[in-house]
Formats: structure tokens, sequence, C-alpha cells
């Protein structure tokens, strides 16, 4: 589903001449008949610096001849033009997801506490309207780009529909407020099967459970044991489960540690977003949201509007590139996503080319036209 360890060690290898491009290659993927059939793919751009990376996809895409027809909704934004939260998903978005079964998408904008409401963002509403309750984030470290700690390579596995993102919330008595958290033995069940799963298809060694049992005894309780109980079926994957204070301090100190990891909602989302801070940001770590129904949202790993960029050519579109590498393997495009990736692997050697959120200067103009390029 994306670049595994030796994958990218090869690359790292070829990169520097150690590793001829034959033996990074040396079978021919054999498709099914119809696999290079052009593609109907929802695009949503979202709010702040989405469209602009989004917009980066579709000149990859042009670029690289990918069989694509894009059914896409500009309009479509989390606020009004009053900031205000919008309530509900247009049906015809909803059409589009369910009949094209993949999408690229930015951030939508989320906006904060309003008096007297309790409307949800459209990222949760999304999620749920559509069962996509898995949120898989791969943060791993890219040796060209500075951080704290070298050789990440963590999965995060997130349950999306549930906990804390339940939405039930009420006033009790004035300036009492009441939030329902709420863990359910199947959603619980099926994440913990998909992280093993993954675990076990992308030949990963360990998962780690992630709770708070400790205080939260019937709710997290019940997903640690559901948890435990999967991990019985996986004899080969070794398990580990912890605390989540504890893994967060973990993570800054020993990410190297971690490799596949399995969260309730809430601590997967704070746990992603700390663990893309640790390989470099959110424009580096690509993501994706699956449901139930074979439903496939691709988007930045760690979700930020970054609206401060808006408008000024400097964001990254790393991570969504990489989702978009990520969404061509998941369609059976392996070359594809493989060229992709050899790409921006290439063009981030340069520390000329790295954008204002790595360090560098360039901006995001220069860093398309160099990948392009490439490609």
């Amino acid at each position: 589903m994306m670049l595994s360890r030796l994958g990218r060690i090869c690359s790292s290898l070829s990169r520097q001449g150690l590793v001829s491009r034959a033996l990074l290659s040396t079978s021919t993927y054999v498709h099914r008949p119809g696999e290079g059939s052009v593609k109907r793919v929802t695009l949503l751009p979202g709010d702040g610096i989405g469209p602009e990376v989004t917009q980066c996809v579709e000149r990859v895409v042009d670029v690289m001849k990918v069989p694509i027809v894009w059914e896409k909704f500009n309009s479509i934004s989390g606020a009004d033009a009053d900031g205000h939260p919008v309530e509900a998903l247009p049906e015809e978005l909803l059409a589009s997801l369910r009949r094209n079964k993949v999408c690229i998408k930015g951030t939508l904008f989320a906006p904060l506490y309003k008096e007297n409401t309790n409307t949800q963002s459209l990222n949760v509403l999304l999620r749920k309207e559509l069962d996509l309750y898995v949120n898989l984030v791969h943060a791993f470290s890219i040796p060209e780009v500075q951080t704290r700690h070298e050789d990440i390579d963590i999965v995060i596995v997130r349950e999306n529909t549930e906990g804390e993102y339940s939405g039930l919330e009420h006033e009790v008595v004035p300036g009492v407020v009441e939030s329902l958290k709420v863990i359910t033995e199947k959603n619980s069940r099926r994440i913990a099967e998909y992280a093993f799963e993954y675990a076990l298809m992308n030949n990963r060694k360990k998962v780690t459970a992630v709770h708070k049992a400790n205080i939260m005894k019937l709710g997290d309780g019940q997903f640690l044991s559901v948890c435990r109980e999967t991990a019985a079926k996986f004899p080969t994957i070794e398990f580990e489960e912890m605390i989540v204070d504890a893994t967060c301090m973990r993570l800054v100190s020993n990410p190297q540690d971690f490799d596949v990891m399995v969260t309730p909602n809430l601590y997967g989302n704070l746990i992603a977003n700390l663990a893309a801070g640790l390989a470099g940001g959110a424009g580096i770590v690509p993501g994706v949201n699956l449901g139930s129904e074979g439903i496939a949202v691709f988007e930045q790993g760690a979700r930020h509007v970054a609206r401060s960029l808006q408008g000024k050519n400097l964001a990254n579109p790393t991570a969504m590139l990489l989702s978009s590498a990520m969404l061509f393997r998941h369609l059976q495009w392996p070359s594809m996503a493989d060229r992709l990736e050899t790409a921006i692997m290439k063009v981030l050697q340069d520390p000329a080319l790295h954008t204002t959120d790595i360090d560098g200067s360039a901006t995001t103009s220069m860093y398309m036209d160099a990948i392009v390029k490439e490609l």
C-alpha cells in the first residue's frame, strides 16, 4: 500500500548508485484484464491549502497519463462565509463517493466552539455517513528532511467513527456539560482486526494497542480486551499494550520502538499528529480513510488546513502526493505508485527544493516543477 522498509532502503541505495534499477524491478506486475481502464475518482479540494495541494495531484496525474477522470467538488467547505459550521454533506458528493469508491480529499475546515451549537465537522460527518472506520497514517523518516529522530517508520491505525467523536453532548444544568465517549465491541474488533491484517500483509513485526484502561476500565478496557483476543489469532505478530500517556513519552524519546499502532479515536488523532511532527510535519505524512462499503478517501495524514499559507505558493504537497501514490497502489497501479514515490524522494534530496515547513525556501511551484521534471 506504500513504501515498505526494504523498498525505501533499496530506493536510497539506488539513489547512491549502489543498486541497479534492474535489481529493484526483478519481476513484471501482471495485471488483471481491465485494471488499466479509466477510473473515476472523486476530488474534494477542501479548505485552506487543500485546493493548492490537490491541484498538484491533478498535475501529476496529467503528466503521468494516469487513467483517472475526476469528479470534482470545488464549492464544498466546512464553514460558510461567516465562519459557521456547515451542517450537512451534499447528497451529490455522497453519491459520487459511493459510486466511485475512491477519493482524494483536502482537509475541510472545522470551526471551533460556537455557543448554542453542537454541529459536528464535515470531516466527522463524512466518516460517519460512509462508515469510514479506519484511519491509517504512515509516518516515516525521509533522510534528507532534517528531524530530531532518524529511522522512524510508524503506521497508526485509528478507529474513526466513535469514542469522543460520537457527538453525544448536552448541558445537564447551566455550566455543566456531559459528553459521552462511546466504545463498542463491534467497532473495537474490526479496527483491531484491520491493524493485525495490515501488519501481516505488510511484513510488519509488532502491533501496539494504545489505551487508558487503568482509568476508563469499561470503555478502554473493552477496547484492550478485544485487541488481546485479536492478537491471539495472529501468533506471528508481536503484541504490545501501552497506556496513552506512556505512549506519548516513548514516542518523543524513542519513536523507533513502534511499528504498527492501533488506537481508539481520540488517542489516534493525537498520536498521528505527534508522529507526523516527529517525521517532518503535516506536509510530509500521507493517510487514508477506509470504510465497510469499500470506499477509500486519501488525504494528508495530519489534518492541517494551514490557512496562514493559503494563496502564498508555499504549501508543501508531499503528503498529498504520497497519499496519491497510495491511491495508485490501491487501484492496482503499483508501477505508477513506485514512479511517483521515486520522483518525490529524488526531489527531496535537494535542500534547495524544500518548502518552508521543512526549513527550505522553495515555493510550491518550484517543488512541483522539479517533480514533473523527474516524472
